[in-house]
């Protein structure tokens, strides 16, 4: 289904819903699960928490339905609310982050789908090993991780990602182009120090 097909399917399902329409609420939980679950295991990094975090979404959105005005399309209404809950879950559990290097393995070492496609090499073919990937991305401020996932992971516009993460476009794309020079940065270090450069 194309995104357009898939925007006018929503908001159908959406206006049944908030109508109290149960079936309609089904579907579009059943419709939207693999985003949210995908989502929240990019922000998370632990299939574990990214079942909890959908899980917890779908409870909020039987609340929230009603108060969705359709300002923005509702797959970046949908976006904001997984977003916020994955980075509570992470606050919250702070402690669990045991799945570290299989997210930096499957998310961060760029062009992996997520967590249906589990990367095992120890390098995204230009030398660089997981382990300073994992360095890096761990001192990268939140907000360029934020950006980076929501653009190069989940294909959301600039214009979608601040709509998601509250900021404007042009923050966004700033954000996108700062961390992309830290990777950058951090591959040429890194084949430096390999004797590659």
């Amino acid at each position: 289904m194309n995104r357009e097909m898939e925007a006018r399917s929503n908001m159908n399902l959406v206006g049944l819903a908030r109508d109290g329409d149960s079936a309609a609420f089904a579907r579009l939980i059943e419709d939207n699960y693999m985003l949210m679950y995908r989502t929240a295991y990019r922000f998370t990094g632990a299939r574990e928490d990214a079942e909890d975090v959908a899980q917890e979404v779908c409870v909020k959105l039987a609340r929230a339905i009603a108060s969705y005005r359709g300002g923005s399309s509702f797959r970046t209404w949908l976006y904001r609310v997984v977003v916020n809950a994955a980075k509570d879950h992470i606050r919250k559990h702070s402690s669990k982050r045991k799945h570290e290097e299989e997210y930096i393995r499957e998310q961060l070492v760029m062009g992996n789908p997520g967590p249906t496609g589990a990367g095992e090499a120890e390098s995204d073919g230009s030398g660089i090993s997981a382990d300073s990937l994992l360095n890096e991305i761990k001192r990268m401020p939140e907000k360029y991780r934020d950006a980076l996932l929501l653009v190069h992971s989940e294909g959301l516009t600039h214009r979608e990602a601040g709509e998601v993460l509250g900021c404007a476009e042009s923050t966004v794309s700033w954000r996108v182009h700062e961390g992309k020079k830290r990777l950058k940065a951090l591959l040429m270090d890194e084949k430096k120090r390999n004797g590659h450069g």
